[in-house]
């Protein structure tokens, strides 16, 4: 299983995470336990990826310099992207209405939930944390094609009806969550969400799942659930396909998909949650 980018849903949730907040300089105090977190995870996670991610992802990692044995500081992390694509993060609660996601992102600003998950929820947790949202998908935002069609997605569904917003979820999901690129190199990994979770990151690209040649379409049409290993990727011929995508009429698409309608999901319906 693997964090969700739960900011996609719904925000009534109950979450027992509290964002820790920066004093008047910025600066988050993180406690050691936070600190000791974040170290397994980033030594968990850099032997993992190893021959599996994009070089695009490796290139942005070493911008960022993330450090192996703290929390980073978001303004260490903000002087990169500026430089790099001109994005920078916000600190967000843990959860965030869909306005707020939408309009952080149409201002190039990443959203990033300022809590790291306790040690007992290491390998899965609902809500997207720190180490999903810095580790997962901030050296992605170093890359220009992907931080241009990240911006449009969020312009995009700004301006959305509730309805468009569901189907504009899925192509995230399918994306910027849970991607896969095709390279010179072999098969890799782009997603965030396959990104930050050990076990995402050996499914994905094992035999397990179904692997398709990504049509925008397709992607909008396809359900997903976040509490699962995922079924179904989405292949890039590669990242300048995002920044293709990002000049074509993407409503367009979705008004399309709403028209033909979802497939058939490749999963058991979630357990449905009984009242307390």
């Amino acid at each position: 299983m693997t964090s969700s980018n739960a900011h996609l849903s719904d925000v009534a949730s109950k979450t027992g995470y509290r964002a820790r907040l920066p004093d008047e300089s910025g600066h988050i105090a993180w406690s050691e336990q936070d600190n000791a977190t974040w170290q397994t995870l980033m030594q968990r996670q850099l032997g993992m990826i190893e021959g599996r991610v994009c070089q695009e992802y490796l290139d942005g990692l070493e911008r960022l310099a993330l450090p192996e044995d703290r929390v980073p500081q978001l303004a260490d992390i903000d002087r990169v992207l500026k430089a790099s694509t001109g994005w920078e993060t916000a600190q967000v609660p843990a959860l965030i209405p869909f306005d707020t996601f939408f309009a952080l992102l149409a201002s190039q600003r990443f959203p990033v939930a300022t809590f790291i998950r306790t040690p007992e929820e290491l390998d899965y947790l609902k809500e997207p944390d720190i180490f999903h949202e810095i580790f997962g998908h901030c050296p992605m935002l170093t890359n220009p094609a992907f931080a241009e069609f990240t911006a449009t997605y969020g312009r995009l569904g700004l301006a959305a009806s509730p309805k468009e917003r569901v189907y504009l979820a899925r192509l995230y999901w399918m994306t910027v969550e849970f991607g896969l690129v095709d390279t010179p190199a072999g098969r890799r990994i782009y997603g965030g969400g396959i990104i930050s979770s050990p076990k995402e990151t050996l499914h994905a690209l094992s035999d397990a799942p179904v692997h398709e040649p990504f049509d925008p379409v397709e992607a909008l049409r396809t359900p997903y659930r976040i509490d699962i290993l995922q079924p179904l990727y989405y292949v890039l011929d590669d990242l300048k396909t995002l920044h293709d995508l990002s000049q074509k009429d993407i409503m367009g698409m979705v008004q399309q998909a709403m028209a033909l309608g979802l497939h058939e999901p490749l999963f058991e319906p979630a357990p449905k949650r009984t009242k307390a």
